[in-house]
């Protein structure tokens, strides 16, 4: 697909259009095949835009808005009474064909509850689920559901691992991901009924079932897909985002207790560097509300520019393979039974 269009929700999010709005410059400044339409305050937009080079400014539109969702605000209100928000009218260009996907950092609920609203769910897909990508020893992972289904029925299960699969055939060309359950065991004995009766559904599909997985699993690459519902998917998300924190926090502190440590650390630092990288979690922004009829990407609400270009790479990725089309091409396949 060329000339891929992204519609951008500019006033979301903690820092709102700073980070936004220098986040979608620095990624069309990168990408000559992408336009950009920046949703919300026009003046605001116009502000931090500044002075933008011709080829940037011919790729740029400004879609006027006069409403934000709040980062607390109730989705139900935000649906209902925020017509005009930046995060609403985002979504809408996705719908109406004018932006191949949509980004934005806010409200979590009400950019779920909207996009469902607003673009619908696939044929035969009963529910969207949040899915992204986690650093691991061999790269990375899939990861799903991270929040949207806080209890799943086994059907629902299923269905994520097979959207999440056909997700990482497209975007990765692995033609056959490894999926796993996780559990609090790998032994088939462990877990509850709706694990138990997932993972009979999961081993009579097409899936490429690799069995349970525990949570110290999450991180070792072993698979490329790992499922789970939305409460323990989200619960593992924040505690993995908080150890990061942590093992940070710790060894900078660590490293400026005396001159000897202060010194070790200029030694140390391509090393700390390097492993800095590979863990960061802005270079793993995007989460993708998989399952809709579009593609919306959902960034951290404190992204920066880095992060937040990162989840706009990952619609742009997304867009130009048309996940949601492949989703629906072969959705039947994957919730087949094995021949």
């Amino acid at each position: 697909m060329s000339g891929t269009t992204i519609a951008i929700d500019v006033m979301s999010g903690d820092h709102g259009p700073q980070v936004t709005v220098s986040a979608s410059k620095h990624f069309l400044s990168r990408h000559s095949d992408v336009k950009m339409i920046l949703v919300g305050d026009e003046q605001t937009i116009s502000k931090e835009l500044g002075s933008v080079a011709a080829d940037l400014k011919s790729r740029l539109t400004v879609q006027h808005t006069t409403e934000v969702v709040a980062m607390d605000e109730s989705p139900a209100l935000a649906l209902k009474k925020k017509k005009d928000s930046s995060m609403r009218v985002a979504i809408n260009l996705v719908k109406e064909g004018r932006a191949q996907a949509c980004v934005s950092a806010g409200n979590t609920g009400a950019l779920m509850a909207t996009s469902r609203f607003v673009l619908k769910t696939l044929p035969g897909i009963d529910r969207p689920a949040i899915v992204t990508a986690l650093p691991s020893k061999r790269g990375h992972i899939h990861m799903l559901d991270l929040g949207a289904n806080v209890d799943s029925p086994p059907e629902l299960l299923l269905q994520f691992a097979v959207m999440a699969s056909i997700l990482v055939k497209t975007v990765e060309n692995i033609p056959s991901p490894t999926v796993a359950l996780l559990n609090i065991g790998v032994e088939d004995i462990k877990g509850n009924e709706i694990i138990k009766q997932t993972a009979e559904l999961m081993k009579k599909s097409n899936l490429n079932y690799q069995g349970f997985v525990e949570g110290d699993s999450i991180y070792t690459g072993d698979v490329d897909v790992i499922v789970c519902d939305g409460f323990v998917g989200n619960v593992a998300l924040k505690t993995s985002e908080g150890l990061a924190q942590l093992i940070s926090s710790i060894m900078r502190e660590e490293f400026q207790r005396t001159l000897l440590r202060k010194l070790s650390a200029v030694v140390a630092w391509p090393v700390v560097r390097a492993m800095k990288r590979r863990v960061d979690h802005r270079r793993y922004n995007g989460a993708t509300f998989i399952g809709l009829n579009g593609t919306v990407v959902k960034s951290h609400g404190g992204a920066d520019r880095l992060a937040f270009a990162h989840a706009i790479n990952e619609a742009y990725v997304e867009a130009n393979k048309d996940l949601p089309q492949r989703i629906s091409e072969e959705l039947t396949y994957w919730l087949g039974e094995k021949e």
